[in-house]
């Protein structure tokens, strides 16, 4: 049985809110839409480098995140790069921004 899915809206910001309670920077840098939209968070590394976690469901149906960026860290541009291509695709796309030293997201999350 699969989970009720919230407004987009609404994940984006708890997401945000989850992240920044630990001092964290965390921001959006672009609003999707509310209702459905999809969901990419940058995890900012050290040296300016980052991963790419969007959001997506388990066979179960069960909300989780994926590396989509793969797993060597990108350098700005590339990330900057990958995110115009997603949001090509997706015009419909939300963009957060949250620092995380150890690529690691600082919400909750299960990582597919």
């Amino acid at each position: 049985m699969t989970t009720p899915r919230l407004r987009s809206e609404i994940v984006a910001r708890a997401l945000l809110r989850q992240s920044g309670q630990d001092g964290r920077s965390a921001m959006m840098i672009r609003r999707g839409d509310a209702d459905a939209g999809g969901i990419l968070v940058v995890l900012l590394g050290r040296e300016g480098t980052s991963v790419v976690l969007r959001q997506t469901r388990t066979a179960e149906g069960e909300a989780a995140w994926m590396k989509n960026s793969g797993d060597t860290p990108l350098t700005p541009e590339e990330a900057q790069a990958y995110i115009e291509r997603q949001i090509h695709y997706d015009p419909d796309l939300w963009v957060l921004e949250v620092e995380a030293p150890d690529f690691r997201p600082p919400f909750e999350a299960m990582l597919v």
